[in-house]
C-alpha cells in the first residue's frame, strides 16, 4: 500500500515531539527499572552539559567584545570613505501592524530618524489588518501627521482577510506587502540588488548607528544577495516596567542570539533581520502559511541557492519589547505564548526533512547537519532544565537498597555537586552582562532595583522549567498530534510616561 505525501509529512511531523516524550518516558521508567543505568546517564549528560555552559560563555564573550567594538565605530564614516556609491542603496523597512498602541509605532519611528543614516534615504512601509481596520485607520492619519515628510516616503497598504492559502498573522501580512511594494519598486525601476529590505516588528526600536552598519555590511559583502543581516536582540524597551521573570527570559533570549552571531555555524535569522530585496522575491518572499516565518525565510533562501547562503552577523542591537501587561497574570501569561509561538519553530525540522529529496545539488552532510540543528535545539529546550533539575535526582530518590550501597550511589550527588558549581560560571556571566546591557534607570525606579535585577536570577530554574521547558514541550506535543498553532500575537505594554 502507498503511503500517501500527507501521511508522510505528519510523520516528519511526529517525529521531534515523539523523540523528546521518548527521552522523558525512558529517564522514569529507567529510574526504577534500571536506576545506576540512569545515574550513568546523567552523569554523562551533565558533562556534557557543563562543556556546553563553558563553550556557550566563551562565545558571549567574544561576542559581547565584539557588541562593544561595533559600538564605538563611526560606520556612516566608514561607509563614505570606503564606497563611493552607497547612495545607491535603497532601505525599505517593513513594519506590520495589528493592534499595537500608536506610542509603540512612534517610538520606531523616532529611532529611525535618530539614525546616523540619512532618514530621507529611507522608505518605510506599513501594512495594517482587515480584520482589525477601525485600528488600522485610526493610525494612519497620527502617522501621516508626524512623519509624512520626514523619510523619502511612506507607504500604507491593507491586508485583506482569508486570502487563500494563508494563516492570520505576521507572516501572510509581510508577505502581501513584499509584494505589493514590488510593483512600487517595478514603478520606479529600482534595481533590486540595490533594495535593502529589513522587516521588523513594529516594536522594533534600531541603535543609531544599524544602518548605517547595516549598509557597510551589505556594500562590503561579496554577494549580499547570498546572505541576510542579523543584528543583536535586546528586549529592553519596556524592562524596567517588566516582572522578574520575563526580564530573565529576555536576556536569555539576547544572550542565546549573541552566542549564535559569534559561533556562525547554522546560525538562521530570529526576529528582526535584514536581507536584499532580490534574495527575498527569488525565495518567494516570506510564508504566508507559517508562524515561524522570520526563520524559515533563511531556510527559503538556503535552498533557493543551493546551500549556498549564510547569515552575516550585526553587533549593533535593535531593542525591543517584553510580553508585558498590566497584570502580573496576563503578562505571564503572554511570555508563555510567546514562548510556544517560538518554540513552534520545531515546524522547520518536518519542512527540512520533507526538501531532502529536492536538492541534491546540496550535499547530504549539510542538509543533515541543518536538520540536526533544529532537531536538537528543540530537544535541548524542552529536557535540559527537566533532566537537571528535577529526572537527574529521581534516580537517587527511588533507588532499591541494594543499589544504594554502592560507591557510585554515594559519589554521585557529589559529582553533580561539583559539575552544577562549575555549570554556575555560565549564570554568573549572564548575570553581570545582564547588567552591562541595562538601559539606563528611569526616573521613579529606585536605586534598589539594581539589586533586585541581580537577585532575580535566582528564580532561573524554575522559569526555566515553567516557561521554557514546557511552553515547547506543549509546542512539539502539538504538532505531533497535528493540532496546529496559529499566529499568537505577544501583547507589549509599556507604562504611560
Amino acid at each position: 500500500m502507498l503511503i500517501s505525501d500527507y501521511h508522510k509529512y505528519r510523520l516528519c511531523e511526529i517525529l521531534p515531539g515523539l523523540s523528546i516524550w521518548l527521552t522523558l518516558a525512558l529517564a522514569v521508567i529507567l529510574s526504577f527499572v534500571k536506576p545506576l543505568w540512569m545515574i550513568y546517564f546523567i552523569i554523562v549528560f551533565d558533562v556534557y552539559w557543563v562543556l556546553r555552559v563553558v563553550y556557550f560563555s566563551f562565545y558571549l564573550i567574544l561576542s559581547w567584545r565584539r557588541f562593544r567594538m561595533a559600538l564605538r565605530t563611526d560606520w556612516l564614516n566608514k561607509l563614505r570613505n570606503e564606497f563611493p556609491n552607497w547612495e545607491e542603496k535603497k532601505n525599505v523597512i517593513f513594519l506590520p501592524l495589528y493592534n499595537e498602541e500608536f506610542i509603540v509605532i512612534q517610538a520606531t519611528l523616532e529611532a529611525i530618524l535618530k539614525s546616523t543614516y540619512p532618514a530621507e534615504k529611507m522608505t518605510i512601509v506599513f501594512s495594517g489588518e482587515a480584520r482589525n481596520l477601525p485600528h488600522w485607520q485610526n493610525m494612519q492619519p497620527q502617522i501621516m501627521k508626524l512623519y509624512q515628510e520626514r523619510f523619502a516616503d511612506i507607504v500604507y497598504y491593507t491586508h485583506p482577510a482569508n486570502l487563500p492559502g494563508e494563516i492570520a498573522g505576521k507572516g501572510s501580512n509581510l508577505h502581501y506587502m513584499e509584494y505589493q511594494f514590488k510593483k512600487y519598486a517595478d514603478e520606479r525601476g529600482w534595481n533590486y540588488m540595490n533594495i535593502i529590505v529589513s522587516a521588523f516588528d513594529v516594536d522594533t526600536v534600531v541603535h543609531e548607528q544599524y544602518f548605517a552598519h547595516l549598509n557597510y555590511m551589505y556594500c562590503r559583502h561579496p554577494r549580499p544577495d547570498h546572505s541576510s543581516f542579523q543584528p543583536v536582540t535586546l528586549y529592553n524597551n519596556n524592562l524596567w516596567e517588566s516582572p522578574s521573570v520575563l526580564r530573565i527570559m529576555a536576556f536569555g533570549t539576547t544572550f542565546w542570539t549573541m552566542f549564535s552571531l559569534a559561533r556562525l555555524d547554522n546560525m538562521v535569522t530570529f526576529s528582526s533581520h535584514s536581507m536584499s530585496f532580490k534574495a527575498l522575491m527569488d525565495c518567494g518572499g516570506h510564508a504566508k502559511d507559517i508562524v515561524s516565518e522570520d526563520s524559515r525565510i533563511f531556510y527559503q533562501c538556503w535552498f533557493s541557492n543551493q546551500g549556498d547562503y549564510e547569515v552575516t552577523p550585526l553587533y549593533i542591537p535593535v531593542s525591543m519589547d517584553t510580553a508585558r501587561d498590566d497584570k502580573l497574570l496576563k503578562s505571564l501569561k503572554n511570555l508563555y505564548y510567546q514562548q510556544r509561538r517560538w518554540a513552534w519553530g520545531v515546524e522547520h525540522v518536518p519542512y527540512l526533512m520533507w526538501q531532502w529529496g529536492k536538492f541534491p545539488q546540496i550535499g547530504r552532510l549539510k542538509k543533515l547537519a541543518m536538520i540536526f540543528h533544529e532537531w536538537e535545539g528543540k530537544w535541548s529546550w524542552a529536557l535540559v532544565a527537566i533532566l537537571i533539575t528535577l529526572l537527574g535526582r529521581l534516580p537517587l530518590w527511588v533507588a532499591q537498597e541494594e543499589v544504594r550501597q554502592s560507591a557510585l550511589f554515594f559519589n554521585t550527588p557529589h559529582v553533580l555537586e561539583i559539575m552544577m558549581t562549575v555549570a554556575m560560571l555560565g549564570l554568573f556571566i549572564s548575570a553581570i552582562m545582564s547588567m552591562l546591557i541595562l538601559p539606563r534607570r528611569p526616573i521613579g525606579h529606585s536605586r534598589y532595583m539594581y539589586l533586585i535585577m541581580i537577585l532575580q536570577w535566582a528564580l532561573l530554574p524554575v522559569s526555566l522549567i515553567v516557561f521554557s521547558a514546557i511552553p515547547c514541550i506543549d509546542a512539539v506535543t502539538h504538532l505531533m498530534f497535528g493540532k496546529y498553532l496559529g499566529f499568537n500575537v505577544s501583547a507589549k505594554k509599556r507604562a504611560a510616561v
